[in-house]
């Protein structure tokens, strides 16, 4: 067998066991399927399951913000949630703020939406006082609760900022957006929630 032949099924055999470990690897991270329906072409769980994918009910929490108004999730049933997480160092989380403000002062309550920025505090740089300074220099008047633990970013996997669950009026996620909106999607989103 010549060399060129030889490097090959060699190629093809790390390959193919790369092939076989993913396989495996998600067999077994996969979560039990659960009960589903089908609503205007998209599946949404029915069993009321708490989880982070489309359908689940978003998980619960409660955080305080700057002025100790505590925010609980459950508390919105009946609004649309976008329930953003954020940092003030972050690059697309400065350019995404401004789009997020116009939206709420000019659409929220018609649209029946209440945003919720989460700052991921435990990552400031500047501390509590880089939060403030962020939020009047963007003339900010959403809730910013403030996660000074983390727990709430673990609890959604907001490793990536800024991410975005889109909350239904029922409390189940409607869609996870990893980095920046502008107001237009806003917008578009926000209209294809129930």
């Amino acid at each position: 067998m010549n060399k060129k032949v030889m490097g090959y099924v060699i190629a093809a055999l790390v390959i193919g066991s790369m092939v076989v470990f993913m396989i495996r690897s998600n067999m077994n991270d996969a979560k039990p399927l659960k009960e589903v329906a089908v609503v205007d072409d998209v599946s949404v769980a029915t069993d009321g399951e708490t989880g982070l994918g489309q359908g689940d009910l978003a998980p619960d929490f409660s955080l305080e913000t700057l002025d100790g108004t505590v925010i609980k999730l459950s508390d919105l049933k009946g609004k649309k949630v976008i329930l953003n997480f954020w940092a003030s160092w972050c690059p697309p989380c400065k350019a995404e703020m401004p789009h997020m403000q116009n939206y709420y002062k000019n659409y929220s309550e018609d649209d029946n939406v209440e945003i919720v920025a989460v700052n991921l505090t435990t990552g400031e740089k500047l501390g509590l006082k880089g939060v403030e300074d962020f939020i009047d220099s963007y003339g900010l008047t959403f809730p910013i609760p403030l996660d000074k633990e983390g727990d709430v970013m673990d609890q959604y996997q907001a490793y990536t900022m800024p991410t975005t669950y889109m909350i239904q009026t029922d409390g189940t996620i409607a869609q996870k957006i990893i980095g920046p909106m502008d107001e237009n999607m806003i917008r578009n989103l926000v209209d294809s929630m129930e």
